[in-house]
């Protein structure tokens, strides 16, 4: 499991290109085959890919599990959230089977022991992708298809943002710690995630941009609001943006992206708003 420690908002202003994509990007999140994990010093978040190709993953695989948690197995002290955003595929928890297809998400809460990831076609994997936050009690696992979740609709066609929310580890859907998860679909002709933007110092974030064609890219814009940066990131790709970090980005054609948020609280809208103005 690849560690990431915290970088200073200060330090992060002199990053070159390169410092900047090996802080906050992550690449190759969906080896077939493989599992991949980068665990975050920013608020304890675990950011994995899961592509199961032929038998099973757990979702400890590999993993010297005591020596890099602290616990007996990776769900001790920790809930997990997954969205399959890949062929059919399932997830064994504990020995309960759930089916998950395109679009589907599962919470998983803390206490369980064993999690394997199955596709239900090895010549058409699965790509689960999953957000792990320590918790501090137990909820009941859920499977959360996409009309199960709550939908929110924003934008304007003019502003080329019109976009609808699905928001599946959400208060109004069932109960967590404090993981937060949703995806969100841009209408095409739209190309902005969010703008005006926003930050958010009680919590953190991390986006997975997908549905980006070859020949397009995402730029995702972070650093403090009168100091900005940008990483160009390309389909399935992942950005790791800290609390101090505006949450923004645009590309080259519509897309979606898989936003999931830990720290403080739950509430989806306590964002701090930037004006146009203060932006630079």
């Amino acid at each position: 499991m690849e560690i990431r420690q915290s970088p200073h908002s200060e330090d992060a202003k002199h990053y070159t290109t390169e410092r900047l994509r090996s802080e906050f990007l992550i690449e190759g999140l969906f080896a077939a085959g493989c599992i991949k994990r980068v665990y975050s010093h920013i608020d304890r978040i675990i950011v994995a890919g899961v592509c199961p190709a032929g038998s099973g993953i757990p979702l400890d695989e590999g993993l010297d599990v005591f020596r890099n948690l602290g616990t007996h197995h990776f769900l001790e002290r920790r809930e997990l959230g997954i969205i399959n955003i890949g062929e059919d595929g399932f997830v064994d928890v504990d020995g309960k089977e759930y089916r998950l297809s395109r679009s589907d998400a599962l919470y998983i809460g803390m206490g369980t022991k064993e999690v394997i990831f199955r596709s239900a076609d090895a010549g058409r994997p699965a790509k689960f992708y999953c957000n792990s936050a320590p918790a501090h009690a137990a909820y009941p696992n859920k499977l959360i298809d996409i009309d199960t979740a709550k939908k929110v609709h924003l934008g304007e066609a003019e502003k080329l943002n019109v976009r609808t929310i699905n928001q599946y580890l959400h208060p109004a859907v069932l109960e967590t710690c404090q993981l937060v998860m949703g995806m969100t679909i841009l209408e095409k002709g739209s190309v902005w995630n969010t703008m005006p933007c926003h930050t958010h110092e009680r919590r953190m974030e991390v986006y997975l941009y997908f549905d980006v064609p070859d020949d397009d890219v995402v730029f995702h814009y972070m650093g403090k609001p009168d100091e900005t940066r940008h990483i160009i990131v390309r389909n399935e790709q992942a950005v790791i943006s800290p609390s101090w970090s505006l949450h923004s980005g645009v590309g080259t054609t519509s897309y979606s992206f898989i936003w999931g948020m830990v720290g403080e609280n739950k509430e989806f809208t306590d964002m701090d708003g930037v004006p146009m103005e203060e932006l630079k």
